[in-house]
């Protein structure tokens, strides 16, 4: 079996949460809003990496990324883009079995036309009210899974309120 990890939109952010849950995969794939080469590297410790660029790497580093990439694990056709609008390819004709996206920043794991499509979610700075997650995809051909993984993070410290002063006269 193969386990690859789905993560998105770091927005320059790698989490140690991240990198915890994807330890142990086999392969890590990057679908765009990566934010930097220091990124690729932290997630190239745990794995081989394969990236491709989003709208926000703009950068020199950023526009030598593919804006796709497709390719195979145990049999299975991967592509992987960042935005799912810039979809080219008719997924299930050209016998790919999974569609990797983000850009939305919302995770979902869906099946269209025998295409299991998966968006991991925003891995970087939190947005909106969404949370902070990343995907596994399991293959163990012809059994292909995924599963979102919301990511745990400390809560921020609570503001303590002061107890309100007192009006009361001091007893003389």
């Amino acid at each position: 079996m193969s386990r690859i990890g789905i993560i998105s939109d770091t927005h320059g952010l790698i989490r140690p949460q991240a990198l915890c849950a994807l330890a142990g995969c086999m392969q890590i794939l990057h679908g765009g809003d990566i934010g930097g080469a220091a990124i690729i590297d932290a997630l190239a410790a745990i794995a081989p990496v394969t990236a491709v660029r989003g709208n926000n790497d703009r950068d020199a580093w950023g526009a030598g990324l593919p804006a796709c990439s497709t390719l195979e694990v145990d049999g299975v056709r991967i592509h992987l883009l960042h935005d799912i609008a810039d979809l080219a390819i008719d997924p299930a004709a050209v016998g790919v079995r999974v569609v990797i996206s983000g850009h939305s920043h919302k995770p979902a794991i869906s099946e269209r036309g025998g295409v299991l499509h998966i968006n991991p979610g925003s891995a970087g700075p939190r947005r909106f009210r969404l949370p902070v997650s990343l995907a596994l995809l399991e293959i163990e051909a012809p059994r292909i899974a995924a599963r979102i993984v919301e990511l745990q993070l400390p809560q921020a410290a609570a503001v303590r309120k002061s107890p309100p002063l007192s009006t009361a006269t001091p007893a003389t």
